[in-house]
């Protein structure tokens, strides 16, 4: 049964300065969904977090949440709260303090507001902390103040503006699975900024790709990883091998002036194409063993598995495998059909804008 949805931009347009930042984005958030939004530097998807958080308004299109039009609602009177990367912490409170500034305001008892502070301080496994200046904890700490700041206000929605950015690699790697647990625990719906790829693959229920203030291809991470709509989404998300195809006809394409099957279908024949193979799914074999035989131009080991470039065809194939190859080493290449990728080619230079990154 699919959630309910909570949240609707409809049609939302954007200009800066007379740049378009966002083009009639049309996006629906479930509830209790962990959805990203996920681009380049420039691509729309910090703007579209703060027209959801009220910080900006749209030029044209709506808002709508929970079924209600709060386009033109303050941030302070919508039911979520936000976590920008910086943390904004009030350096002369302590975190109790920090924590509590928004109950204060919002007028409840010291009570209620000691017991939020404990409940959100052991959510973010952070308890006894209550006294600390947050000039004295580490940046990861201060995510988690900030995070139990917003938390402690019971909101329906949380968004997070790049909150891991400022982290070094381990932490970042902890804090993630940290915001899994979180969004579990609390029941809510989280919308999450990133350009990391990682980030939004290891973390999300629902994937958004954005450029240029589109969204290039929105599903689960499964689903964006292993079958990308477009040649910008199987570049951005992770490594692949990009090749100038023929479809030849149902099954059959040709790559670098060989025929390889493939398994898709409904392109036509004889027709330009994007074929994507991703880097773990080339196969070295010996030579003449394969589809077309190569040598092995480069290798680098990266602890799990081997990342090599093999020179075939007047092209320079990325290749990650378990067992490496010197440089030098004559192999053959082989892909399983299954995991060739076939894509239609833009059919305008506009068309294809939207797939390139600045």
């Amino acid at each position: 049964m699919q959630a309910k949805e909570l949240i609707h931009l409809e049609n939302i347009s954007k200009s800066f300065d007379g740049e378009l930042v966002l083009d009639e984005l049309d996006l629906t958030i479930r509830e209790n969904e962990f959805l990203t939004l996920l681009g380049p530097s420039g691509c729309g998807k910090s703007t579209t977090l703060r027209i959801l958080g009220g910080f900006i308004l749209p030029d044209k299109g709506r808002v709508i949440f929970d079924g209600q039009d709060i386009t033109n609602t303050p941030p302070n009177k919508r039911n979520l709260n936000t976590v920008f990367q910086k943390y904004s912490l009030f350096p002369h409170m302590n975190v109790e303090d920090n924590i509590a500034f928004g109950l204060r305001i919002a007028g409840k008892s010291d009570a209620y507001i000691k017991d939020k502070i404990k409940y959100a301080l052991k959510l973010v496994n952070l308890d006894g902390f209550e006294k600390r200046s947050p000039l004295l904890l580490s940046g990861g700490q201060q995510q988690r103040i900030a995070i139990a700041r917003a938390i402690v206000n019971e909101p329906r929605v949380l968004l997070l503006d790049e909150p891991l950015g400022a982290l070094d690699l381990k932490l970042r790697q902890d804090m993630q699975y940290e915001l899994i647990r979180l969004k579990n625990e609390l029941g809510i719906t989280f919308v999450y900024v990133t350009h990391d790829q990682e980030e939004a693959l290891t973390m999300s229920d629902t994937v958004v790709v954005m450029n240029q203030g589109y969204i290039q291809q929105m599903g689960t991470p499964e689903d964006i990883y292993n079958e990308p709509e477009n040649a910008f989404v199987a570049d951005f998300i992770g490594d692949s091998n990009i090749i100038d195809g023929i479809m030849i006809r149902d099954r059959k394409v040709e790559i670098l002036g060989v025929t390889f099957d493939c398994v898709d279908t409904g392109f036509g024949e004889y027709k330009p194409v994007d074929v994507v193979i991703r880097p773990e799914d080339v196969v070295l074999l010996d030579p003449g063993k394969g589809s077309m035989d190569g040598v092995v131009s480069h290798i680098i080991f990266k602890g799990v598995h081997y990342e090599m470039e093999v020179t075939a065809g007047g092209f320079d194939w990325l290749v990650q495998s378990t067992v490496g190859h010197p440089v030098g080493t004559p192999v053959g290449i082989w892909v399983d059909p299954y995991n060739i990728q076939i894509m239609n080619k833009p059919e305008s230079d506009d068309e294809k804008a939207v797939g390139v990154e600045e």
